[in-house]
C-alpha cells in the first residue's frame, strides 16, 4: 500500500531521518511510536508529500509518489492541533475539501451528511461554527473532513494529545472502530505507549531518526529487539549485579524483566529463580497491585492481579520468581 525505502530527510546539515524503510500493508492500522525528535512526524509528513527527501522513494500501491503534490496523493490528514477554520461551520470545514475538487452541491451535501452520521456528528453540530464544539468533537470534526474525500490512506499526528486521559480513551476506542468501519489503511503518530499497543496492527519504534524494530504490539511488548524498545515500551525491571549473578547470567549483556512475569509466594516450578525479598511499598489499582520489593539490595517492581486474598503489606517478607525464559537480555553498548 505505502513503501517508504531508504528515505533520507535532511534539515540543512542536520540529518532528520537515516535510511528510513517502512511497508504499510492495505487496511492495516500502523502507528510510528517514539518519544519527542525521534522522526515520527517527518516520516508522516514525507508520505503526505509536506517534505521531500533528499534521498529514497515513496511508494503507494507500487506507483513513485516521491515528487507527487500533497493534493494528488489522495491521503487524508488530521494535524495534532486539527487545523479546523474556527469561524466557518462544521459543515463547511468538512465540505471543504469537496468544494476544491468540485463536487456538485447536492453529492456534497449528500457526502457530508454519510460522514457525519458515522463520526457521530448531529444535524445541530454540523450547523454550529467549529469553536463552539468541544475538544473531542472539534476532533470528530477533523476525522470527517479527513475522510469525507475518500482517501486510500488518512495520516494521524497526535490526534489524541489535546483531550484529557478519560475522552483520549473513549475516542481512541472510536477511533480504531472507524477505521475498521471505513476499512482504510491508517499511519497514526504517537509517543503515547498505552495508545500505540491498542490501536495498532503493527508498531515502528522510532529513536533518533532511525526505526529501532517493526512489530506486532505483543512482539514490540514481549520480543522487544533493543534495549532503547525494552525501555521504551511499558515499565521494566533490569536487573542488578546480585541477581545477575545468582541466576547464573552472562554478566557482560543487561537483563530485563516485565514487571507481570515475576511471581508473588507461588510454589517453585521447574528451572525457576527463587529468592527472598521485604515489600517497601505498595500501589493499588483495583484490578492489579503494584509492589515494590527489596531484593539482593536492589528494589524490584512487580504487578499481581489483585485477587481481594493475597495482599501483602510493607514490612513483609515474600519470594519473588523469575523465570530465565522471561528474560529479555542485550549485549552492553561499547
Amino acid at each position: 500500500m505505502i513503501e517508504l525505502k531508504d528515505i533520507v530527510v535532511k534539515f540543512d546539515d542536520f540529518e532528520a531521518l537515516h535510511h528510513i524503510s517502512v511497508d504499510v500493508k492495505e487496511g492495516e492500522f500502523f502507528t510510528f511510536l517514539g518519544p519527542s525528535g525521534c522522526g515520527k512526524t517527518t516520516t508522516l509528513r514525507t508520505i503526505t508529500g509536506f517534505i521531500e527527501p533528499v534521498s529514497g522513494t515513496v511508494f503507494m500501491n507500487g506507483k513513485d509518489i516521491t515528487h507527487v503534490p500533497i493534493e494528488k496523493r489522495n491521503i487524508g490528514i488530521v494535524f495534532q492541533s486539527y487545523a479546523l477554520f474556527p469561524t466557518m461551520t462544521v459543515y463547511d470545514n468538512i465540505a471543504f475539501g469537496l468544494k476544491i475538487k468540485k463536487d456538485s452541491k447536492q453529492v456534497i451535501d449528500q457526502k457530508v451528511h454519510d460522514i457525519a452520521k458515522k463520526v457521530d456528528l448531529s444535524e445541530e453540530q454540523l450547523r454550529k461554527a467549529v469553536s463552539q464544539l468541544s475538544g473531542g468533537q472539534q476532533q470528530r470534526v477533523a476525522i470527517a473532513r479527513a475522510l469525507v474525500t475518500g482517501p486510500a490512506i488518512i495520516c494521524m499526528d497526535e490526534p489524541l494529545s489535546n483531550l484529557d486521559a478519560k475522552l483520549r480513551v473513549q475516542l481512541r476506542n472510536e477511533l480504531k472502530n472507524m477505521q475498521k468501519e471505513f476499512g482504510i489503511t491508517a499511519i497514526y503518530v504517537t509517543h503515547d505507549q498505552e495508545e500505540a499497543l491498542t490501536l495498532s496492527d503493527r508498531i515502528a519504534v522510532f529513536n533518533k531518526g532511525y526505526i529501532e524494530q517493526i512489530g506486532t504490539p505483543n512482539e514490540i511488548y514481549n520480543h522487544s529487539k533493543t534495549e532503547f524498545v525494552c525501555n521504551f515500551i511499558g515499565d521494566i525491571n533490569r536487573l542488578e549485579n546480585d541477581i545477575v549473578h545468582s541466576m547464573k547470567l552472562d554478566p557482560a549483556k543487561h537483563h530485563f524483566v516485565r514487571l507481570e512475569r515475576i511471581r508473588v509466594n507461588r510454589p517453585l516450578d521447574a528451572g525457576e529463580f527463587q529468592a527472598n525479598g521485604i515489600i517497601e511499598s505498595r500501589e493499588y489499582y483495583g484490578l492489579y497491585i503494584k509492589y515494590y520489593i527489596r531484593v539482593a539490595g536492589q528494589l524490584i517492581k512487580v504487578i499481581e492481579k489483585n485477587d481481594g486474598i493475597n495482599i501483602y503489606d510493607a514490612g513483609e517478607t515474600v519470594t519473588i520468581g523469575i523465570h530465565p525464559q522471561d528474560l529479555m537480555s542485550y549485549a552492553q553498548e561499547g
